[in-house]
C-alpha cells in the first residue's frame, strides 16, 4: 500500500520531543493535513518556541501528560533514556484506544521501558525510521528527511493489527518503505549497519583530536580523503549516541568482538605482506557497496 492509497489521518497527535525526527515528522504532517492537532511537549521552554514560530504544532506544553492527553497518537521522539519517565508520567494521559509509538535506533529497550506504563486498551507500536543527519533541534528538520528510507516497526507479541496499520500508514506517507521486525533482530541488524560505524567514526575522530596540534591541523586541512566522512557521522547528537550505546550493549559488544577479529586477520595480513588477502577483502567489499546503491540507499 503506498502513501497515495492511503493517506492517514489522527484527530491529535501528540509528540513528546522535537528534534530532527520529530520536527522532520511534525511538518509532514502539516504540509499533508494528516492530523486536525499536532501537540507538542518538550523539555525546554525555548524548543516549545522554535517549535511554534516554524509553524509545526498547534499546542506546546512542557508537561507531556498534558500533550498527551486525548491524543489518538503519541509519538516518543526524545533520547532513549528518558523513556521510562515519559512513560510513567504520561500513563494515566493516554485514552483506551490511543497508540503510544516512538522514534529510537533501539528497540529491545523501548518495549522495556514503555511497556510497563501502556495502560489497558493502550496499544504500543515501537517504530525506528532509519533516516537521518548529523544536525540536532528542531530547526534541523525538513519534510524530505524520510522519503525513500525505511522505517521499521517491531510491535510485542500481541500488539492490535489495526494499530499496528495505522502507524505503518503514518510512515508510508512521510514516503518511508515498512519493515516489520522482532525487536531483538532489529538491534542486532542495527547493530552492524549503524551502531558500529557510528563507534569507529567517534573512534577515528578522537584519536585525531588527540594529536599533537600541527599533526591535527594537517588531518583537518586534508579531510577530504576520507576523514571528512567520519567527521559527519562523529557529529551526530552525543546524548542520543550515549543512549544508544548503553541500551543495545549485548549487540554492540558481540558486534565490536567480530569486528576486533577482523581487523586482527587485516593487521596480520599487513604485516606479511599478504597482497592476495587484501585485494580479495577489498574486492568483496566493494559488492557491498555496489548492493546498497542498487538499493537506493546511498
Amino acid at each position: 500500500m503506498s502513501s497515495q492509497q492511503s493517506k492517514p489521518h489522527f484527530g491529535r497527535i501528540a509528540l513528546i520531543g522535537i528534534g530532527l525526527i520529530g520536527s522532520s515528522l511534525a511538518r509532514v504532517v502539516k504540509r499533508d493535513g494528516l492530523a486536525d492537532h499536532i501537540a507538542v511537549s518538550a523539555r525546554t521552554q525555548k524548543s516549545l518556541d522554535t517549535a511554534m514560530s516554524l509553524g509545526i504544532a498547534d499546542s506546546v506544553t512542557l508537561d507531556p501528560a498534558e500533550a498527551a492527553k486525548d491524543a489518538d497518537l503519541v509519538v516518543i521522539c526524545a533520547p532513549i533514556s528518558a523513556y521510562e519517565g515519559i512513560g510513567q508520567a504520561i500513563s494515566g494521559a493516554l485514552k483506551p484506544g490511543a497508540i503510544l509509538s516512538d522514534v529510537g535506533s533501539v528497540k529491545e529497550a523501548v518495549i522495556r521501558d514503555l511497556g510497563p506504563h501502556v495502560p489497558e486498551g493502550a496499544h504500543l507500536v515501537p517504530a525506528h525510521p532509519v533516516a537521518g543527519t548529523e544536525h540536532s533541534g528542531p530547526e534541523a528538520g525538513f519534510p524530505e528527511l524520510f522519503d525513500g528510507r525505511w522505517c521499521v516497526i517491531t510491535p510485542p507479541t500481541g500488539t492490535n493489527e489495526d494499530a499496528i496499520e495505522k502507524v505503518a500508514d503514518l510512515w508510508r506517507a512521510t514516503g518511508s518503505m515498512i519493515e516489520i521486525m522482532e525487536a531483538r533482530h532489529h538491534d542486532q541488524v542495527m547493530a552492524v549497519t549503524s551502531h558500529l560505524p557510528h563507534l569507529i567514526a567517534y573512534t577515528i575522530v578522537g584519536t585525531a583530536t588527540d594529536l599533537e596540534k600541527s599533526l591535527r591541523n594537517e588531518v583537518i586541512k586534508f579531510s577530504a580523503s576520507g576523514f571528512r566522512d567520519f567527521t559527519r557521522i562523529a557529529a551526530s547528537d552525543p546524548t542520543m549516541w550515549r543512549d544508544v550505546f548503553l541500551n543495545n550493549r549485548e549487540a554492540v559488544l558481540e558486534i565490536l568482538q567480530r569486528f576486533n577479529e577482523d581487523l586482527t586477520a587485516l593487521q596480520r595480513a599487513i604485516r606479511w605482506g599478504e597482497g592476495d588477502k587484501l585485494f580479495d577483502l577489498f574486492s568483496r567489499t566493494r559488492e557491498i557497496r555496489r548492493g546498497v546503491i542498487d538499493a537506493k540507499q546511498a
